[in-house]
């Protein structure tokens, strides 16, 4: 038998393999370093009920990447080589979280970087579900009620999904065996066109295609939550208007309040409202900036989350941060082809600031603890927080997961 030496206690992932010697390994990042200094502004009993919101309610990422970074982006091409991601659990447990929806970097290229193929997402699903089930107190999430046992027992619950359907090609079946697989939301497109629908990085909107209709109808059939969040504005169009069942978008922000081609214009917002569909908040650097605050913090991602309360009602808006444990800024650079970033991030003539992180939304640990401190600072009453940290949410999955 193989002796395994001790790791590191951040390195709590693949307990029963060992860093470096079952596989290929780089140095991680400490994901209890913070370089956020946001603390909203509340009195004695404003902290109490903060507190008591987040510890009482269901509180849902609707989108978060939950895993490590390197902690040298020099690293990054054996990092993303890698299929075993290293999550940090313990941060998790503080988090406040009830679930999370988990995205793994599968259109990002992990071992090429024209993005992940069929066996590359099985593989790496598999060894995503294998290091779950070693952990204690985590559960992986298919049904409504699993959330809802996961909060009463004091469980972490993880739901599976993908940010790109790419990985499918022309194959419906494929999409029931990621169902049985344990998948429960898919992403329909990533950047770059597949043979679903067009990407934000495309100057040709095609729109959805005959398949990607196709696919849309099977993913209602058998209870898959389908995500828009990287389409294009005619996909996302075209899917709201396919979708037997309410279409979310779960981590993307406002045109209007900052006009680059990540964030969706008004048309996509309303129309996935008023088909009982949900928006997640998105946070990941350069990406919510607003109009009034030109350096991305909580406060220009709050920006964003008023005007969608706004314009689609607050029963329609929730948070999807998109962060990770580690230097996100960097790794955007890092693969700022994969992820079209001078296109996407684009705001022509206006001028803004770079960050080094997202102060207040730096990453999931924090994440939730500052969103509803910002929430009880500014006002929103006891139903209203209970809504938008996963009550929203809950709904949507009822009609959508049944």
């Amino acid at each position: 038998m193989t002796s395994h030496a001790a790791k590191p206690s951040h390195y709590e992932s693949f307990s029963y393999v060992e860093r470096g010697v079952d596989f290929p390994a780089v140095e991680l990042s400490d994901p209890s370093q913070r370089r956020s200094g946001f603390e909203a502004k509340l009195d004695e009993t404003q902290r109490a009920r903060a507190e008591r919101l987040l510890t009482d309610n269901v509180v849902i990422s609707f989108h978060d990447h939950p895993q490590l970074l390197p902690a040298d982006m020099a690293d990054i091409s054996t990092y993303l080589r890698t299929r075993q991601e290293f999550t940090a659990f313990t941060e998790l447990r503080r988090s406040g979280l009830t679930a999370v929806f988990d995205n793994w970097f599968g259109v990002i290229g992990s071992t090429r970087r024209s993005g992940w193929k069929w066996d590359d997402l099985i593989t790496t699903l598999g060894l995503r579900l294998a290091d779950l089930a070693h952990q204690d107190g985590v559960v992986v999430a298919r049904t409504v009620q699993d959330i809802l046992d996961a909060k009463r027992d004091g469980h972490l619950a993880f739901v599976m999904g993908t940010e790109s359907a790419s990985m499918i090609e022309n194959e419906l079946d494929r999409i029931d065996v990621l169902y049985g697989l344990g998948i429960r939301q898919m992403g329909l497109v990533y950047a770059e066109a597949n043979t679903l629908g067009s990407g934000q990085k495309e100057q040709r909107d095609g729109g959805l295609t005959a398949f990607g209709r196709r696919a849309v109808e099977r993913m209602n059939a058998l209870g898959v939550l389908i995500d828009v969040s990287h389409a294009s504005d005619r996909t996302c169009l075209d899917a709201i208007e396919s979708s037997a069942k309410p279409v979310a978008i779960t981590h993307a922000g406002a045109r209007a309040v900052w006009p680059i081609p990540r964030m969706k214009p008004d048309e996509v917002l309303k129309a996935c409202a008023e088909r009982g569909g949900v928006l997640g908040i998105e946070a990941a650097p350069h990406t919510t900036v607003s109009y009034d605050h030109r350096a991305q913090s909580i406060d220009s991602v709050m920006d964003h989350f008023t005007y969608a309360v706004d314009l689609m009602g607050i029963e329609h808006v929730a948070f999807g941060p998109d962060t990770l444990y580690g230097d996100h800024a960097n790794f955007q650079r890092a693969i700022s082809d994969v992820i079209g970033a001078s296109t996407v991030f684009d705001a022509g003539d206006l001028e803004w600031e770079r960050v080094t992180h997202v102060d207040g939304l730096e990453n999931p640990t924090e994440n939730f603890r500052n969103i509803t401190g910002w929430l009880v600072e500014h006002g929103y009453r006891d139903s209203e927080i209970q809504a938008v940290l996963g009550g929203n949410i809950l709904r949507i999955l009822n009609e959508v997961w049944r």
